[in-house]
């Protein structure tokens, strides 16, 4: 049975990747699994249909069959657990994977959201100023703390996983902001991520909704 995800259908990432659809398309091409797209405008993200599958009115979705999930983070991992090439098949390393996802979603993500949002919504107000000093600085302590675990090492924990795969999916929203370059091996963590053939594929998929969207009258501002 083929998997139905659903995506913005203007997006406002403005094709750059950084929609939370891409780590499902990603995970995806990683293990050979056909999938089929199901594009929502934000009024439909809101409207009961979509609010039965998704009772936060976001994206992704998934549908196969009788199972419906939301989360990014609990749809990578179903993928993982149903197809070889996410997750390793010893058990600690496998138990390892699954902590570096959590960790890319629960640790690394939050600061990284909170910094891009703080610097979309809050430019007009009076502590602006402080306000993405601060954010930067727990942002930057992440990557630092991050950088020393990876250290010489081209993955987290050996082999390519799913916790590779949302951890670079997470740094990716740092792209333009100058904080990655502050931390080479990060910088290049993620460019290796981005060099994976499935990696390139997922994003390709993505981006030609947003040229498709562009010739429908154009995204929405950028995120």
């Amino acid at each position: 049975m083929i998997p139905v995800i659903t995506a913005f259908e203007r997006s406002p990432d403005r094709g750059r990747g950084l929609a939370r659809d891409m780590r499902v398309r990603w995970a995806l091409e990683e293990v050979g699994q056909p999938y089929e797209v199901r594009l929502l405008s934000f009024p439909e993200m809101k409207q009961p249909a979509h609010l039965a599958l998704h009772p936060f009115g976001q994206i992704p979705t998934w549908e196969e069959g009788d199972l419906v999930l939301f989360e990014s983070g609990a749809i990578v991992l179903h993928v993982a657990q149903h197809h070889p090439g996410l997750l390793p098949d010893d058990p600690d390393a496998r138990a390892r994977a699954i902590m570096w996802m959590f960790a890319a979603l629960g640790t690394v993500e939050p600061p990284i959201v909170d910094l891009s949002m703080t610097r979309l919504f809050e430019r007009k107000e009076p502590r602006y100023a402080r306000r993405v000093h601060a954010v930067e600085t727990r942002t930057r302590q992440r990557l630092t703390e991050l950088s020393a675990r990876l250290g010489s090492a081209a993955l987290l924990d050996g082999a390519f996983s799913g916790g590779d795969l949302l951890m670079v999916t997470v740094l990716l929203r740092l792209e333009g902001t100058g904080l990655l370059e502050e931390h080479p091996r990060i910088d290049a963590y993620v460019a290796r991520g981005r060099e994976r053939p499935a990696f390139r594929r997922a994003f390709d998929a993505q981006h030609a909704v947003f040229l498709d969207s562009l010739h429908a009258g154009g995204p929405p501002p950028a995120d």
